[in-house]
Parts: structure tokens; C-alpha cells; sequence
């Protein structure tokens, strides 16, 4: 099946020189949830931007819906929706109108149902008539999310969009977002919360100094490029790991109470077993034993510390 959207060696260089982009391709399929996760400055908000028209390629490709950004730029843009990172609203108008607005600047017809189905959706119904000056933070975010839907896009761009959003009400976006895929919306998020892209991502792609690092769905990711611990509570404390179990690169914690061995579970074999039996031999009674899985933000800051 051929991508919603298709980027293809996209080079972005602003004057002065600086690259933004440096050949960046990448297919995003219909129907997903991709997070898009890097450091400040690692071009994420420029790849988007490039994508919805507002910047310009220096070079490369991109076509949403089969449609070419630059020679197509109207059925292109009309696939698309895009919630910015900033909150840039008219603070006089009222919640209705603006989002009524948005709709018509795409030269669709006037559906109010439809627009009552949407603000419903975020919970906005009982806001429709309100200024936006009146709402709080997370309600004029929810309010771009609408001004997005509004013309019924395909694909929706989510740039940092629970930036200073309590922990409740980011939960609550989630949701919605896991809504949207239900309804077919291909949703494209950027975040510095790590947690986001675990909790709703289908795909997780990795970008810094304006280079894709990789693409790949979330839990292969953490399969293959994430390590394990097992965590052995001790009956009884030690003050260093002994000389018999150096060959298994234990770490003390707790007080001396844990030793912390960590393995790669794509390897053949762990080595627990082994170290199980040395333990015993070297006379460390075990009080417990649990394991724990590298979360995706641990192999986030590995890869991007390998790409830097």
C-alpha cells in the first residue's frame, strides 16, 4: 500500500548556511501513529513545516496522498491538518466561530454538525460560545486540535501538542489522539515526552542534527535495542561484588542490598543461569529476583547520543 506521506532526500539549508535537513526520507503509512522523538534543534518542527507548506525544501521530494508539495500545494495542503507547537488564537472571538473559520478558509461547506461532532469530541461543545481569552491553556489546545480537524484532513500533524500540559489533562489528549486513528487519521506527533510516543505510538522515528537516525514500529524497537535487568534483592548486604562474579559485570545498589545484572534478550544466551549458579557457589543467599525492561526514553538517549 503506498504511503499517505512520502518524503524522499528533503534538504532544507537556510541562509548562512546552516542545514536544517540533510536528505531526510521517510514514508508514513495511512492509519498510524508515528512519534517523531529528538533533541532541540534536531529538525523536527522543520521537517513538519516542509511538509505542510509553510517552508520551503531546499531540495528532495514530498507528496501527501500522492499529491507533490510544491506542484500540487492546494490538494496537498487540503489532506492536511496541523496543530503548531505555539498557541497563536484570536483572543477575542468566540470558540465556534473560530473553528468555523478554519473550515472555511479550505472552501468547505458549512457543516455544523460536523463541527458540533468535533468541539463534542474535545470536549469543547460547552465552550463553543465562549472567547478563547476565557479558556485556560489546555482548552486553547484543544481548540487548535478542532481548528485542525475542521476541514476533515487526513493526515494530522501534532507539533509538541501537550507542551506545559499537566500530566490529567495529557492523558486526556491520548485519548483523543487514539481516537482520531479509530476514525481513520493518519496522525504524525512530535513530543519531548518520552512516555507519549510509548503510550500511543505505533512507529517510532529518531532525529537529530536533521538526519533520520532510524524508523521503526515501537516494540521491535525496544526489543531488539533494549537491554534488561535482573535485579537480585540480597539476604544480606555486600560492600563490592565478589572477585568469582567479576566476569559478569554486576553493579552494587541499595546499600549494597541489590546487584543489578543487565543482558541483551536478542543474544543466544543470557548468562543468567550461570550467574545464578556462581552465586550459590560463592555462598550469596537470594532474598528475590525481578526483571525490568530499558524503557523507550533510555534507548532514545543512547541513539541519539550514538548519532551525535
Amino acid at each position: 500500500m503506498p504511503a499517505i506521506v512520502s518524503a524522499k532526500d528533503v534538504t532544507k539549508v537556510y541562509e548562512g548556511g546552516f542545514e536544517a535537513l540533510k536528505g531526510v526520507s521517510l514514508d508514513i503509512q495511512e492509519g498510524e501513529i508515528l512519534a517523531l522523538l529528538g533533541p532541540n534543534g534536531a529538525g523536527k518542527t522543520t521537517l513538519i513545516s516542509v511538509i505542510c507548506g509553510m517552508v520551503s525544501p531546499s531540495g528532495g521530494k514530498i507528496e501527501v496522498g500522492g499529491h507533490d508539495i510544491l506542484t500540487d500545494f492546494r490538494a496537498a495542503r487540503r489532506l492536511i491538518g496541523l496543530v503548531p507547537q505555539e498557541i497563536n488564537l484570536e483572543p477575542f472571538e468566540k470558540v465556534m466561530n473560530t473553528v468555523r473559520f478554519s473550515r472555511g478558509l479550505f472552501g468547505k461547506p458549512k457543516d455544523e454538525a460536523l463541527l458540533e461532532k468535533i468541539l463534542r469530541s474535545l470536549s469543547l461543545w460547552d465552550k463553543k460560545d465562549n472567547r478563547i481569552m476565557e479558556l485556560s491553556g489546555g482548552m486553547k489546545r484543544r481548540v487548535l486540535i478542532a481548528k485542525a480537524l475542521s476541514h476533515e484532513p487526513r493526515v494530522l500533524f501534532l507539533d509538541e501538542p501537550t507542551a506545559g500540559v499537566d500530566v490529567e489533562l495529557r492523558k486526556d489528549m491520548w485519548e483523543i489522539v487514539e481516537g482520531l486513528r479509530q476514525d481513520g487519521v493518519t496522525i504524525i506527533l512530535t513530543t519531548h515526552y518520552i512516555e507519549e510516543a510509548e503510550a500511543i505510538a505505533d512507529r517510532v522515528g529518531v532525529i537529530t542534527g536533521g538526519e533520520i537516525l532510524l524508523v521503526r514500529r515501537k516494540d521491535e524497537l525496544i526489543q531488539q535495542m533494549g537491554k534488561k535487568e535482573l535485579r537480585i534483592d540480597l539476604s544480606a548486604s555486600l560492600e563490592a561484588v565478589p572477585d568469582a562474579l567479576g566476569g559478569y559485570e554486576l553493579r552494587l545498589e541499595d546499600e549494597g542490598q541489590t546487584l543489578v545484572y543487565q543482558y541483551d534478550t536478542s543474544g543466544e544466551r543470557t548468562g543468567i543461569t550461570g550467574l545464578l549458579s556462581d552465586l550459590a557457589k560463592a555462598g550469596i543467599t537470594l532474598k528475590d529476583v525481578s526483571t525490568r525492561q530499558s524503557s523507550l526514553e533510555e534507548i532514545f538517549v543512547g541513539l541519539v547520543g550514538e548519532g551525535s
